[in-house]
């Protein structure tokens, strides 16, 4: 039986050629990319697609628009294998974040590509990315399971899990990177799963979607010389649930007294203020410095080494089914899709 893959559209550079004649980007359409990618036809799965209408600029990208991805894929999940979701590279780390999170249960392939490039033009990167993606989200397992079961980015010569990618370039082809868990995958001449690496859910399990997103949620960025008054309208906005604070090295701050006491305060009034590291490779290690020990005994809890593209997301999911500020604090050190290494 051919492989059924349904590819969700959303925007961005992959979905765009050239006008040869204007010069113009023109928009997606199924048969336009077909027309422009013809070896999509040589692969032999039966493919189908959906869009968001209309496509959006990632940087547009919001909670509302993944609870719309997230739907169009649960809504199709029993008739197809796979998934592929284009998207623009900018946001799609934040994407691939929440899908991970709302798409609780799932155990088939969503894998997230784009290009730097747009499909049409002499040196763009978009149909390689194209075509791996769908053979990654047709690629089965000896026994005939789904070899990846879970979001994940594609793109370059490497599979990402998706709540661990961040992007890293906005000119290499290689854009993305995960600095804290290595490739699912390698695509040079062959495909090479690490079958250790991937996702397996438990036997029996059913995709469960949850599609409620609280966006009451900030990033606040330290920076040598931050003030008091800098700092305390994002610590303390109203209406705001939760800050991710991205702090200096393994979790570092200022000692100052201004400064842990506004964290404090904030804690104190019921906001969630998770820890995570500007460093792109690591993670947050309260107790190695005495500044970021400072900050657990503030009340602020530990980001490990999350991504600031997962804690954000994962805050707003777990805040969007309801949890108190005491549960979000908990479960934000408990890996929920594999966005963090517990122990760190």
């Amino acid at each position: 039986m051919k492989p059924r893959i349904l590819i969700v559209y959303t925007g961005g550079t992959i979905g765009m050629t050239e006008d040869l004649a204007t010069g113009a980007l023109v928009p997606f359409s199924f048969d336009h990319l077909v027309r422009n990618v013809p070896k999509i036809g040589r692969l032999g799965y039966a493919l189908d697609h959906v869009e968001i209408d209309p496509p959006i600029d990632s940087s547009n990208m919001n909670p509302a628009h993944w609870a719309q991805v997230a739907k169009m894929i649960a809504d199709a999940y029993d008739d197809f294998d796979g998934f592929v979701v284009l998207h623009g590279t900018d946001t799609m780390a934040y994407t691939a974040s929440a899908l991970s999170f709302m798409l609780r249960g799932l155990a088939k392939p969503v894998i997230l590509t784009g290009s730097q490039l747009p499909i049409g033009e002499i040196r763009e990167d978009g149909t390689e990315n194209l075509i791996t993606a769908l053979q990654i989200a047709a690629a089965r397992t000896g026994d005939g399971a789904p070899m990846v079961q879970e979001v994940a980015i594609s793109f370059g010569r490497h599979l990402w899990r998706g709540n661990r990618a961040m992007k890293v370039s906005s000119t290499n082809f290689g854009a993305f990177a995960s600095y804290n868990y290595p490739p699912l995958a390698d695509m040079d001449l062959h495909i090479v799963y690490r079958e250790r690496l991937l996702a397996r859910p438990a036997a029996g399990t059913a995709l469960a979607p949850l599609y409620a997103m609280d966006d009451a949620v900030a990033v606040a960025f330290l920076y040598p010389g931050i003030t008091e008054a800098a700092l305390r309208p994002q610590l303390l906005a109203p209406g705001t649930k939760a800050v991710v604070l991205r702090t200096f090295g393994a979790g570092n701050a200022p000692t100052e007294t201004w400064f842990t006491d506004l964290v404090a305060e904030a804690v104190g009034a019921g906001k969630v203020v998770v820890n995570v590291t500007q460093c792109p490779a690591g993670g947050v290690e309260e107790k190695r410095y005495a500044t970021g020990d400072a900050l657990a005994k503030a009340g602020v809890v530990s980001g490990c080494d999350m991504t600031c593209e997962a804690a954000l997301t994962k805050l707003m999911h777990l805040f969007g089914q309801g949890l108190t500020a005491a549960e979000v604090t908990a479960a934000m050190t408990r890996p929920l899709a594999g966005e963090l290494t517990v122990g760190k």
